[in-house]
């Protein structure tokens, strides 16, 4: 159980639904482009957004994006501690940003003063590319042990100014660096945590790694608000959180395709099939396990937990319902049957 915070209404820790995040790519200064792409986003299933603020023009162009859009907005601040205070005065949900990379105590405090009248949560961000150099020396380098200490010392600089409405991500490239260092945190603190692996890479491998760091921690019950970090379109990072959150049966917001790998007993083209249905599938809403089979022998049997499936056969398949079989079908009119069955339900 982690301590609850509140990043524009949108409750992050205890025992809330754990919320998807992502970060606009676009120039913050453009707000016309800003917020074209968080409506995307929105529509794509993120619910707390983040942008960067580089400059002022990018923290003076916070309010006008604020306005046009319905999810919290986070802003991502590095060094310069006035933006943060421009930001935050500009309507900015939650502040992203290092305390002990911003200077004298008194810079500190500003911003811990202006987030707490406000109302405004803090995210220590703890990234193994930007580590503190004793921390690096100390423990020879990236470790999970020297992430910890770092977010230790970011929320100590906090606290000395009574500030305590953090939350928490210890990032690495490295996946089990990444693991093993939430883990450790989870241990020693009760702080929400933002789950991510940072520079995974691309589409395909970007996700794979993704689903292992970020998959694996909240299968122990680690994990508070997550972001998939790729180097692709935004809406891609989101649709692979509510795929990782799906997998793990965290969130049933949709329908979940099941499909056997084939063998040698298949004699109907079953990826084509497969990838007919999950397209068709884009279209419902209704949270249902749908099945797609390669054979008649087992593959009711083997789906029965689904609540609609198709089995192929050799030219005729079934339609069948929680393992029981409707009845059998055309090859060419399998699809359709599943969609009429689906549409009943």
């Amino acid at each position: 159980m982690t301590k609850q915070i509140l990043v524009g209404g949108v409750p992050v820790g205890g025992n809330a639904p754990i919320p998807i995040q992502s970060m606009c790519n676009t120039r913050t200064d453009d707000v016309a482009a800003t917020v074209a792409q968080i409506k995307r986003l929105e529509a794509a299933g993120c619910e707390i957004i983040r942008v960067a603020v580089p400059d002022m023009a990018a923290a003076r162009a916070v309010g006008a994006i604020r306005e046009q859009i319905s999810i919290p907005l986070v802003v991502d601040i590095h060094f310069d501690y006035r933006l943060a205070l421009e930001a935050v005065a500009a309507g900015a949900d939650k502040v992203r940003i290092n305390p002990g990379n911003i200077g004298a105590p008194e810079r500190v405090k500003a911003v811990a003063q202006a987030c707490r009248v406000r109302g405004v949560p803090i995210r220590i961000g703890v990234n193994g590319g930007s580590l503190e150099k004793p921390l690096l020396a100390k423990y020879g380098g990236v470790t999970p042990e020297a992430l910890v200490e770092s977010a230790f010392g970011h929320i100590e600089l906090l606290h000395r100014y009574d500030f305590d409405d953090i939350c928490v991500s210890l990032k690495s490239s490295d996946v089990r660096t990444t693991m093993a260092a939430y883990r450790l945190m989870s241990e020693k603190s009760d702080y929400p945590l933002h789950l991510g692996v940072t520079e995974t890479g691309t589409l395909r491998m970007g996700t794979i790694k993704s689903a292992i760091g970020i998959g694996g921690l909240l299968s122990f019950g680690i994990g508070d608000t997550i972001r998939v970090s790729l180097s692709a379109d935004p809406v891609e990072e989101v649709s692979a959180a509510r795929d990782i959150l799906k997998a793990l049966g965290i969130r049933r917001d949709g329908p979940n395709l099941i499909s056997c790998p084939t063998c040698g007993r298949t004699r109907i083209d079953l990826i084509r099939l497969a990838q007919e249905v999950e397209q068709r599938l884009e279209h419902v809403q209704k949270p249902l396990t749908v099945a797609v089979m390669g054979c008649v022998v087992n593959g009711p049997g083997e789906a029965a937990s689904a609540d609609v499936g198709i089995a192929g056969g050799d030219g005729v398949g079934l339609l069948f319902r929680k393992g029981e079989i409707v009845k059998k079908v055309p090859q060419d009119q399998l699809v359709d049957e599943l969609f009429s069955l689906i549409d009943e339900i």
